[in-house]
């Protein structure tokens, strides 16, 4: 079996062409099923975020594997093989687990050592063994990047300060608005991004903070979580009074069209009211027509980069301890994809001798008599086992860690030989 990574991220794709891939936890489902319903993929795990969609595939034939992957993103994106092509990164086998470990760590993300995408990680895997996409190779990948996430969190200080889409959209807003604390701002939306919103502006000094969303309750929880703030709450049946009463605008919500467009705001808007608006959402929650108007300046999720770049050089040097982090859970998850190459052998073997050592102890009872206890039939029943467990225990430590791929074929070939086993079953 092989593993392969096809995806896009926000350093091979502009954010119009990732909102065309981005497959919402609702549509996961139907996606897994639809992927693992093509003749080459085996296992398939999808992990789907604002910056990234990446299908992660076990396979038997890589180059076809991959092949049914790229066209079921074209289809899906309702984008031709030649124009999605080019947004897209393939990675195989090591490269691929690699990639996985960097990306559960945040080294991969657009600010360096993130930590949403850890908690996304672990989403993806979740929906992955709910809607049966990922088995035995995929379910020990997912768990052993999400112990290298964790590692790289608790083991350096890469994920200190600043370190999310929302924390960079609530930097640049500092460095267009200096002074947050004399600014009406307002939140679209109130997940998991707007949580992280309402904290970083408070870290700012934001005092003026309104939160809508298309249900009350889920808004005023949200606020409770921050009860030392006076913020407001309101559905999205306010939209247009707060727009008109606000500086600075955020939206992370997850609708799937823009919600807001120049024409919306060119009517409750007057010519000498500016606004401010980060859209961190993705599939966007504004339309970049908004930025045609002369008093309204419209950020994306791409326009984060140079906020990020900052912040970067300092978290790059944490990186690095990082990266030998992972080159060790990248090690042991190797060892142990590896190993399944010999499982077959050492389970051959194992049934060879212990199918021995049943024939060999009955005539040996046979002969003792039906005089000889049931307590000394067990003891020589326990010596036997602890025989047979000793002998095959190098043979097998050895054969399991053996690294290199011609040496590690040859050793099973000779228990083969000296032991007479049964041949390994050919793939169909």
């Amino acid at each position: 079996m092989n593993i392969a990574v096809v995806g896009l991220s926000h350093k091979t794709a502009p954010v119009e062409v990732r909102e065309k891939l981005s497959i919402p936890t609702p549509q996961t489902a139907d996606a897994i099923a639809q992927l693992t319903s093509y003749p080459h993929i085996e296992e398939v795990t999808i992990l789907s975020t604002c910056n990234r969609l990446e299908i992660l595939i076990v396979t038997e034939e890589t180059e076809q594997g991959v092949r049914e992957v790229t066209q079921f993103l074209a289809d899906y994106g309702q984008l031709s093989l030649h124009e999605l092509r080019q947004h897209l990164f393939i990675l195989l086998h090591q490269d691929a687990i690699t990639h996985l470990m960097r990306v559960s760590a945040g080294l991969d993300s657009l600010v360096l050592g993130e930590g949403q995408i850890l908690s996304q990680v672990k989403h993806a895997h979740q929906l992955a063994q709910q809607h049966k996409g990922a088995s035995r190779i995929l379910n020990r990948l997912l768990k052993q990047a999400i112990t290298a996430g964790k590692r790289v969190r608790t083991e350096t200080n890469i994920g200190s300060g600043a370190v999310s889409i929302s924390s960079a959209a609530v930097e640049l807003a500092k460095l267009k608005q200096p002074n947050l604390g004399d600014c009406r701002i307002s939140i679209l939306g109130a997940g998991k991004m707007a949580r992280l919103l309402v904290q970083h502006l408070l870290s700012k000094d934001a005092t003026q903070i309104t939160i809508l969303n298309r249900t009350l309750p889920r808004a005023n929880e949200l606020a409770a979580q921050f009860q030392q703030a006076s913020i407001r709450t309101g559905t999205m049946d306010e939209l247009e009074a707060t727009l008109v009463a606000s500086d600075v605008v955020f939206t992370c919500t997850s609708a799937t069209e823009p919600i807001l467009d120049r024409q919306a705001l060119e009517a409750i808007l007057s010519p000498d009211q500016s606004m401010m608006l980060f859209d961190i959402a993705v599939p966007r929650n504004v339309h970049r027509n908004t930025n045609d108007l002369d008093n309204v300046h419209a950020f994306n999720v791409d326009d984060l980069k140079a906020v990020v770049a900052q912040n970067q050089e300092s978290r790059r040097r944490m990186a690095m301890e990082a990266e030998a982090i992972l080159e060790n859970e990248v090690d042991s998850f190797l060892d142990w994809w590896r190993s399944l190459d010999t499982v077959v052998t050492i389970s051959s073997l194992r049934s060879k001798i212990e199918s021995i050592r049943e024939q060999e102890l009955e005539k040996a009872l046979s002969r003792l008599g039906a005089e000889f206890g049931e307590k000394h039939q067990e003891v020589i029943e326990a010596l036997t086992r602890g025989i047979v467990n000793k002998i095959l225990h190098d043979p097998m430590v050895q054969l399991r860690a053996q690294r290199d791929i011609e040496a590690r074929k040859h050793a099973m070939q000779t228990l083969h030989l000296l032991f007479n086993l049964e041949p390994t079953p050919s793939k169909k």
